[in-house]
């Protein structure tokens, strides 16, 4: 069943077409891994499923719900609604430096979801056993390192038990030897059966992870299928030559 329906999406700036009638839907518990060059609209169209990012004409639909149709978008209360299904981790962590990991992972549904303190303690504490980091949770995150950043920006975006996880590139800002411990992180969502859609570089994440793979370029879903078929047997000449580039 479809959590995530897109349909015809567009988006210009200007006379540059960023997005030109994307399509694809993403099913609930489903893994998709969405790779492509540099500037192929990758993360223009994961930002527009939460708002970050208008788009022109088209529809996006979750659970249901559509957050825009035929490029007009519903009331702002609604758009409320509809994006808070979904938690977004970015490339950069976008952590409060004046606050805790804890306080980090406490703030929103504080503030936002007017939650019962004893609750949201439990629940960040638990987070914070589940991502290795229970140690540092009264630490400031200059303390941390870029991976231990980003697992606490992944905990932050759990915290509003979301159904759907967005990453945008979550380890292209950390050194080689911290994107494993982020990556394994989302490899034990993946197995939690949450409903993931991340852009990424990291090919083998893709195909040891993802239930099906999106490969954009200049604007346009090219193909997708499996792993198995996309890596091993892809229909493209632009999916084949991006693919010699990224695997060697």
């Amino acid at each position: 069943m479809a959590i995530i329906e897109i349909s015809n999406l567009k988006k210009s700036y200007g006379n540059l077409d960023v997005l030109k009638q994307i399509t694809f839907n993403v099913n609930k518990n489903e893994v998709v891994a969405v790779i492509g060059p540099s500037g192929s609209g990758k993360s223009t169209m994961l930002r527009s499923l939460v708002n970050l990012e208008q788009i022109d004409n088209g529809n996006i639909c979750v659970s249901g719900n559509y957050l825009v149709k035929d490029g007009a978008y519903v009331k702002p209360q609604e758009i409320k609604q509809i994006t808070s299904k979904m938690g977004m981790v970015f490339q950069h962590f976008n952590l409060f430096p004046h606050l805790t990991v804890r306080e980090n992972l406490e703030l929103a549904p504080k503030t936002v979801k007017k939650e019962d303190s004893k609750e949201i303690h439990r629940r960040s504490s638990e987070l914070l056993e589940k991502i290795g980091l229970t140690a540092w949770a009264d630490s400031f995150p200059a303390k941390l390192s870029g991976g231990q950043k980003q697992r606490v920006a992944i905990a932050r975006a759990l915290m509003m038990n979301p159904e759907i996880m967005l990453f945008d590139e979550p380890t292209s800002a950390l050194d080689p030897e911290l994107t494993g411990e982020v990556l394994q992180v989302m490899k034990d969502l993946a197995q939690e059966n949450m409903t993931m859609i991340v852009v990424t570089h990291e090919m083998g994440f893709a195909r040891e992870v993802a239930d099906r793979v999106v490969f954009m370029d200049n604007g346009e879903i090219v193909e997708s299928g499996t792993p198995a078929e996309l890596f091993t047997n892809p229909k493209f000449e632009r999916t084949k030559a991006f693919l010699n580039r990224s695997l060697k």
